[in-house]
């Protein structure tokens, strides 16, 4: 049955507000900063329920379920605001070939796009390492290499980078499912299946032994560190942008209080000591930059408990005007195991990324180049 349009807007009105206070309720502004995207996307779906008026009707390709839905408010970087890309910046062409795969395995399919620089090519090539790139929520492969620029650095130092595809049959905003307690273990969820994609490349082309790495920016880099925890033998080194500690969510509940900072330190601890460099913005207020700190801290914590740690401590400017402080604790030799930079007034972004691509600060410093330097100090045990 219809029900007449004020009766419609009423409770449309209704529906909006007990939201907005559940949300107020667990100390969530929406009415500006990143909460503010939830607000829209209230409106947006109720008026596509013919339930506000004068608002577009943008017809589903098909039926969200409840976990869907609240997954989608979560999650979204923008928490539900489709993010506007910026203007291209010119800039030098990447040499190689992008190439699109895809795998299927036992814990499911993914679709993945592998970059090969010009060398991989050559005749008689020799092993190259292999970065293993996950994107934030709402983004695509295309867009987060554009913005990280990691494909011209394959082309520049000679190594292969794979981006594995969120669908958004498997997250509504497109992110990878870092909060979800069947998604933090090795086997039966998208640890195995991007730990699947990695032996897939493998099998193709010749990656160095023990040079396999993997970075993600926000729900990509939280599935970044899942990906240490649960394959350590895979990955030699986790590259974190503006993400959020191992088992700080096991729900969606737990994961929104633990992007405020209220409980980044999560229910599960680490028990990996896998290199670990990490950025973050201190003035992030999607992913609070607490998480960050908790990161360090537990990395520091597994790699001291084997071996006396150095820290050291320097600050600086970028290039292009940001002020930072970076953190190294290094192992007797010398060798940085976690690293970490904070980027002072710096939101949630990529540092010194390209403006081709979604979520970019492209006033540095180059987070790309200091986690690939960072990555080469490493090799694991494959």
């Amino acid at each position: 049955m219809k029900l007449p349009h004020a009766h419609t807007g009423t409770l449309a009105m209704n529906i909006q507000d007990t939201i907005e206070q559940a949300l107020a309720s667990a100390g969530l502004d929406t009415r500006g900063g990143p909460m503010q995207g939830v607000t829209e996307t209230i409106r947006q779906a109720l008026a596509s329920a013919g339930l506000v008026a004068g608002a577009s009707t943008v017809p589903s390709a098909r039926a969200a379920n409840d976990d869907e839905a609240r997954t989608f408010d979560v999650e979204a970087r923008d928490l539900g605001a489709v993010p506007v890309r910026p203007a291209a910046r010119p800039g030098p062409r990447t040499q190689g070939q992008f190439l699109t795969r895809s795998h299927t395995g036992p814990a499911g399919s993914r679709a993945y796009k592998l970059y090969l620089p010009p060398q991989a090519s050559q005749g008689n090539v020799e092993p190259m390492p292999l970065v293993v790139m996950l994107h934030g929520c709402t983004q695509s492969p295309d867009d987060f290499a554009a913005g990280t620029r990691m494909n011209r650095l394959a082309d520049e130092h000679g190594f292969l980078v794979v981006y594995p595809e969120q669908p958004t049959g498997a997250n509504p905003s497109r992110c990878w499912n870092w909060f979800r307690s069947q998604d933090q273990v090795r086997t039966g969820g998208e640890p195995e299946i991007m730990a699947g994609i990695v032996r897939a490349v493998q099998a193709e082309h010749a990656v160095a032994p023990g040079r396999v790495y993997v970075a993600g920016l926000s729900a990509g880099a939280a599935m970044a560190l899942v990906l240490g925890e649960t394959h350590p033998e895979v990955f030699s080194a986790v590259g974190v942008h503006s993400g959020l500690p191992y088992g700080s969510a096991s729900d969606i509940p737990s994961a929104l209080a633990a992007m405020k900072g209220r409980s980044a330190q999560g229910a599960a601890r680490a028990r990996q000591a896998v290199p670990t460099i990490v950025f973050h913005g201190d003035r992030d207020h999607t992913v609070q930059h607490r998480n960050g700190e908790h990161i360090v801290q537990q990395a520091v914590a597994l790699h001291a408990a084997q071996t006396p740690l150095n820290m050291r401590t320097e600050t600086g400017v970028s290039t292009g005007g940001r002020r930072y402080q970076r953190t190294t604790h290094a192992d007797a030799t010398g060798r940085p195991v976690v690293e970490a930079w904070t980027l002072h007034g710096a939101s949630h972004t990529w540092a010194g990324g390209d403006a081709s691509g979604s979520h970019t600060d492209s006033t540095g410093p180059d987070a790309s180049a200091a986690m690939l330097a960072f990555f080469m100090a490493h090799t694991g045990a494959s």
